[in-house]
């Protein structure tokens, strides 16, 4: 893996990892910081379309090739083209974690440029040479694009055959992706307001914080100062998953990932994720991936 800085948001990185294959690169950056409200800027002078997830952490930025400033809660992610990047950046919270993948314009433009009318004046603009946004409606990195991000993270492949698995999941990425602002686009039913999205994000962070041992639905709904009806119709409509749907499946991919990179047995990863039995994990792991947890361990 290399270890170059990867294209981010963050000048102050506590934590970054690199990839870079077939001319595209993806990079993962957690940066810490003593205060809110520090401003920083960051610039290249690449061409590239970008696809920006921003997992966690709220922040306001700048993009002077776009023209545009944005004020984002923590899981959101956008795709966006433009011929350099100067952007500056202002956090909100004292830790922001992102994810990007670069395209050359050219790859971009032969994986998209006959898709339909959703893409159509994203691509005109681009062969323009037109700084551009897909969505004026960021997307929800909801479970499903959370876990290709896993994925990617915690790959433990090399050389040609990582290269392959990362080009697969960066195009995995790509439609979840394109999907996802599809539905973004849809004026919501729910969650009318900032106030209401924050809250819901927060219900998501604060479910991600105790995943063995979750609280019910009325806890979390108190937490973040939310009724109970509304966050379940709001977390739906931002997530795409009910509260415990979303819980069920962070669980399993996180057993998923334990069984294939630690030495810890089936039952100390059911017990250590808070199933009630190992028995029940087991039930709930063969319905997710079609086999037991003790196959996984033995063809890894």
């Amino acid at each position: 893996m290399n270890q170059n800085q990867p294209p981010s948001l963050s000048e102050t990185p506590s934590n970054i990892a690199h990839w870079e294959f077939n001319n595209i690169q993806m990079g993962y950056t957690l940066s810490t910081f003593d205060q809110t409200h520090t401003t920083f800027s960051a610039s290249n002078s690449k061409e590239a379309v970008r696809l920006h997830f921003g997992l966690k952490g709220d922040y306001a930025f700048t993009h002077q090739q776009l023209h545009q400033s944005f004020d984002l809660l923590g899981g959101h992610h956008n795709i966006m083209y433009s011929q350099g990047l100067d952007i500056e950046v202002r956090n909100k919270t004292l830790q922001i974690e992102t994810f990007g993948v670069d395209f050359p314009k050219e790859v971009f433009l032969s994986l998209t440029q006959d898709d339909d009318d959703f893409l159509k004046q994203f691509t005109e603009d681009m062969l323009e040479g037109r700084s551009t946004l897909l969505s004026e409606n960021w997307g929800t990195v909801d479970v499903s694009i959370q876990k290709v991000i896993d994925e990617i993270r915690q790959n433990a492949y090399t050389g040609r055959l990582q290269e392959i698995f990362l080009l697969a999941k960066s195009l995995e990425l790509l439609v979840l992706c394109i999907d996802n602002y599809r539905q973004a686009n849809v004026p919501p039913t729910y969650l009318k307001n900032r106030t209401d999205r924050e809250k819901v994000v927060a219900a998501r962070d604060y479910l991600n914080g105790r995943i063995s041992n979750p609280p019910n639905l009325s806890n979390i709904a108190k937490a973040v100062g939310m009724n109970e009806c509304k966050l379940k119709r709001g977390f739906k409509e931002m997530f795409h998953s009910t509260v415990f749907g979303y819980l069920t499946e962070r669980r399993l991919q996180l057993a998923m990932q334990y069984l294939r990179d630690t030495q810890r047995t089936a039952a100390e990863i059911a017990y250590e994720l808070g199933y009630s039995s190992p028995q029940h994990f087991s039930h709930q792991f063969r319905k997710k991936f079609g086999l037991t947890p003790n196959s996984v361990r033995k063809n890894p």
